[in-house]
């Protein structure tokens, strides 16, 4: 089983999603990088289930602990060790469903691949597989935006049939995305998105949607052709996530239907940098950060676990009628977000370390 992540800013993750706890160690950490506990938990918290009316009813504190690495409030160089303690677990809900295969769940597939899959909750495929990525991404953020003045910033752009407007890629902040709960700045999308998850949850169902991300002040450079090119790692990190159906960059495939007169970003002087004057490239031309403002979608499904009755069969092939209990978010976008954050921060601070060494 694959839990690496990274080449140089290297992640492992561990646990599933009822054991004792889950977490990561991370390699790559340069040394005297001030670090406590305080900076990772802000995603965590962010992340966190139970937090307000629109997800699971899982309520987790999610307190991270540092185990290795960190000494005086400085890193050491030394692989980075982290730990967050399951404390709301009930691998009892997920009796019943120990021998139905979930629909558009992964227990038929980990059990196909491995001859065993994890009988409570979805076990490694689960979300709370995250926690480690967010803990080992927050380390990845401070050391982005200290260092060369980074700033990533995620935000909910669709749920269902609701989607937000036009929104400044230049300006947007997490206090502005965190004014919602449904982590959508624009106000009245916001209180439609809201609505549309309220009522997925009433009807005992669930909803998709789309998270935009943008990551601002990257150098011109970053980026390893011809497989390591920027895009394909922010590709590979966010269809990692689970839930993940759909990645795009740029105009993405609207820009299919462009021609290139129309698509081209021409290139305009900025200050002491070359530049351009649009940026439907996405910030990314030949698998290469160009210094514009690299910005993408990441489409995530509703979620497969829901209280309807839905007709299935058993590992047997014997028809059965499944009716989920446990807690389950009715919409995990809101959520995502700081998953996405984080997930882009392991990218971009692996390839600064990369880029580091052709110096």
């Amino acid at each position: 089983m694959s839990s690496s992540f990274g080449t140089l800013f290297k992640i492992s993750t561990f646990g599933e999603s009822h054991c004792a706890g889950v977490g990561v160690v991370v390699d790559g950490v340069p040394s005297r990088l001030e670090l406590s506990e305080a900076d990772i938990q802000v995603q965590l918290d962010r992340r966190r289930p139970g937090g307000n009316k629109l997800g699971t009813e899982r309520n987790e504190a999610d307190q991270v602990q540092i185990l290795s690495g960190v000494e005086n409030g400085l890193t050491l160089g030394s692989p980075i060790g982290m730990l967050v303690k399951n404390k709301d677990q009930r691998p009892g809900d997920y009796g019943s469903m120990s021998e139905v295969p979930r629909p558009s769940h992964a227990d038929y597939t980990y059990r196909a691949k491995y001859g065993i899959h994890a009988s409570s909750g979805g076990g490694r495929s689960s979300a709370r597989e995250t926690i480690g990525r967010v803990a080992a991404g927050a380390i990845a953020e401070k050391f982005l935006l200290e260092n060369y003045g980074i700033e990533i910033v995620a935000w909910v752009s669709s749920v269902g049939h609701q989607d937000a407007g036009e929104i400044d890629l230049a300006t947007m902040t997490r206090e502005q995305v965190d004014a919602s709960d449904v982590r959508c700045p624009d106000r009245v999308a916001a209180e439609k998105m809201t609505a549309e998850i309220v009522a997925a949850r009433a009807d005992k169902d669930s909803v998709g949607g789309v998270v935009t991300c943008v990551c601002r002040n990257l150098p011109a450079g970053l980026g390893e052709p011809a497989f390591d090119r920027l895009e394909a790692k922010l590709a590979h990190a966010m269809l990692s996530i689970p839930a993940t159906k759909g990645f795009e960059i740029g105009s993405g495939f609207a820009g299919a239907r462009m021609r290139g007169s129309l698509h081209n970003d021409p290139y305009v002087q900025k200050g002491d940098r070359l530049g351009t004057s649009t940026n439907r490239s996405g910030g990314v031309q030949g698998g290469i950060s160009n210094g514009e403002p690299v910005y993408f979608r990441v489409a995530f499904k509703p979620p497969a676990t829901i209280g309807q009755e839905q007709k299935t069969v058993d590992y047997a092939g014997n028809e059965t009628i499944l009716a989920a209990k446990g807690r389950h978010d009715p919409c995990v976008v809101p959520r995502a977000v700081p998953i996405v954050e984080t997930m882009a921060a392991l990218v971009l601070a692996d390839l600064i370390q990369i880029q580091k060494m052709r110096a």
